[in-house]
């Protein structure tokens, strides 16, 4: 088992982030319009999993913003931004900011948080994503993993991205 900070506060996570070349766990997101998105509707993308805890907080929408104009005009691929966030509140933040190049998904009903190894364990926290990076590949491998170690601070967007290049 995984862990992150929140300052001095030690969280536990689920589990651990795939690892890098071993097949995506499969997914069922539900997007603002309450369909469901599967992992298998991207076959044949390469795949931005930007998997962060709420965007009521500065930092992931900071980060929800910084995929929508960095990753999304990349060719072949989708960026899809991953919250426990109920879908019509993820599909009202990118309408008020104008945003449409990512797809916002929410675990609500899935066990994605599990399956990726991102949902909080201790409270306050519990039961929300920890701020991570997964990106498939075009066959449905993964690629990059990146967990950011601070809750408060953004993704390594440079880092990140530079395996889409």
């Amino acid at each position: 088992m995984t862990s992150i900070h929140r300052g001095d506060l030690e969280i536990a996570l689920s589990g651990n982030l795939p690892a890098v070349g071993t097949a995506a766990p499969e997914f069922t997101l539900t997007t603002g319009d309450l369909e469901e998105i599967t992992l298998a509707d991207f076959a044949g993308k390469r795949v931005v999993l930007n998997i962060f805890p709420s965007l009521d907080t500065d930092t992931c929408a900071r980060s929800v913003r910084e995929f929508n104009k960095r990753a999304a005009s990349l060719d072949n691929t989708v960026v899809l931004c991953v919250s426990a966030d109920l879908p019509f509140a993820a599909h009202r933040f990118c309408t008020v900011e104008g945003i449409e190049n990512v797809i916002t998904g929410s675990t609500f009903r899935s066990s994605f948080s599990v399956d990726y190894g991102v949902r909080m364990q201790t409270l306050p926290f519990t039961g929300l994503n920890a701020r991570a990076v997964v990106i498939i590949d075009t066959d449905g491998k993964v690629m990059y993993t990146q967990l950011v170690p601070e809750m408060a601070d953004e993704p390594d967007y440079d880092d990140a991205l530079a395996v889409l290049q």
